[in-house]
């Protein structure tokens, strides 16, 4: 059996799979059970950290990251996450990728952040055009 040459892209993999790493500590987390505690994280056991505030260190890592990318390098994170989402074959990567750059605009970060299961999302889009984030021994959470 041949193996498939992987498709190439702009992004690098190394870069889509740091952002599934941190799409997946995201995902992961709870919604805010007591907004404003008035105690110390350490009192709280630091469960403050599994739930989601709106100054999430996570969130802004990644949006920075996604933020500081060419156009070029957000269009391909913004069609990786459609193909892995079941909506396209990988045959149809030029096509989807044409239909990413036609809707980039400059909130790639927050609609990338609003998209439930990101990460799976964008692992098997890279699955599908022939790459792996196994080297980098990504977590399942």
């Amino acid at each position: 059996m041949n193996a498939v040459e992987p498709t190439e892209l702009e992004i690098s993999p190394e870069s889509v799979c740091f952002v599934i790493i941190k799409a997946r500590e995201f995902d992961a987390k709870d919604g805010v059970s007591e907004p404003d505690p008035g105690s110390n994280p350490s009192d709280d056991k630091m469960l403050a950290v599994l739930e989601d505030h709106k100054d999430d260190p996570v969130v802004q890592e990644l949006s920075s990251f996604i933020g500081a990318m060419n156009e070029d390098k957000q269009i391909d994170l913004v069609a990786l996450a459609w193909l892995g989402r079941g909506d396209y074959s990988a045959d149809d990567w030029p096509s989807v990728r044409d239909e990413a750059a036609q809707a980039h605009n400059d909130r790639t970060a927050a609609y990338l952040l609003g998209m439930p299961m990101l990460g799976d999302f964008l692992e098997e889009g890279l699955v599908l055009l022939g790459y792996s984030c196994e080297p980098f021994e990504i977590n399942r959470l």
